[in-house]
């Protein structure tokens, strides 16, 4: 019998769990954390490095990182 490869984690853009866009969300799905610990550290790292770093990279990752897609009805 052959055994099933197992799909690999994608990183995606929360749709339940999302404040402005849901990267940060979605990082808190891929890495099974809780959403709130990311966010507050989000917001420390931001202000340590002057908000501007931090702020552009949030807003790049909304464009490169994908929206999780809709489930279909019945999976």
């Amino acid at each position: 019998m052959a055994e099933l490869e197992p799909q690999p984690r994608r990183l995606y853009r929360s749709r339940r769990d999302r404040k402005v866009a849901g990267v940060l969300g979605g990082y808190a799905e891929y890495f099974g954390l809780d959403a709130a610990f990311i966010r507050v550290l989000f917001v420390i790292a931001t202000v340590l490095t002057g908000f501007v770093p931090l702020t552009f990279l949030y807003g790049v990752m909304v464009f490169i990182i994908p929206m999780r897609p809709k489930r279909r009805v019945g999976d």
